[in-house]
């Protein structure tokens, strides 16, 4: 499974394959056209209450990430759907945080890679 994580904000690249927004909120600022997303995944992107506790403080990080985990084990049937549909292309998961090494594109990737969801593959 080929997946990569990037900015909404950067250039598209054909590299790319399918662009899929892992975030509930529209980023700002961006029209449908220049976002160039495929699929918005809103259903596994961490609820309204986690987002709002976290607040982007890296501190809360790893508290974070064990919460934002347990909401994905409860999402399974719907990322186990998700990945079927775009099974057999390159995924990028998109996202518009600043934050590029503590952002919720990445804590799903590494759920599905390597943590609790990796045999969802």
């Amino acid at each position: 499974m080929t997946i990569n994580v990037k900015r909404v904000y950067d250039p598209v690249a054909d590299s790319d394959g399918l662009r899929i927004l892992v975030e509930r909120l529209w980023p700002r600022g961006l029209t449908k056209e220049k976002a160039a997303i495929d699929h918005w995944w809103k259903d596994v992107a961490p609820s309204a209450a986690l987002r709002t506790w976290y607040g982007h403080d890296p501190e809360k990080w790893p508290e974070f990430q064990k919460r934002y985990w347990q909401e994905l084990a409860e999402q399974r049937s719907v990322l186990r759907s998700l990945l079927l549909t775009s099974a057999g292309r390159a995924k990028t998961f998109v996202y518009a945080a600043r934050d590029q090494k503590h952002n919720s594109a990445r804590l799903l990737l590494e759920f599905l890679q390597s943590g609790p969801g990796s045999d969802l593959k």
